[in-house]
């Protein structure tokens, strides 16, 4: 069950991307034992997406579910990722949650400064 409801908040968060003009370059990406939901173009920036979706609040907010060790691994598989395409460009982080049928989109939702593997 919430594995069909993730994939559902994962179609409709491309939804949203897609109808503010991004190219979505990839979903599901894995790479250094870490999945990436979406990867997107918005503009110039490569950005990285994880995708939380929750039914309700009972259990937290969605982004609540992004913490810092989800955080590191979406940044080392980044990493694996940009190196694969030779983007040398900007990068951004987003989180889109997904409480009920609430789309939060938080632009920047955190940074790899001062990551270490």
């Amino acid at each position: 069950m919430s594995l069909e409801l993730g994939r559902d908040g994962e179609l409709q968060a491309e939804r949203f991307l897609a109808d503010k003009g991004w190219e979505i370059m990839e979903r599901n990406w894995r790479g250094c034992r870490a999945e990436i939901d979406l990867i997107g173009k918005d503009g110039d920036t490569l950005v990285f997406v994880e995708v939380k979706r929750r039914r309700s609040k009972s259990h937290g907010a969605a982004a609540s579910a992004v913490g810092s060790p989800k955080q590191k691994k979406i940044i080392r598989a980044s990493v694996s990722y940009m190196r694969k395409i030779s983007h040398e460009g900007p990068v951004r982080f987003d989180v889109i949650a997904i409480d009920g049928n609430a789309v939060n989109h938080i632009p920047g939702a955190f940074r790899a400064e001062g990551y270490t593997r």
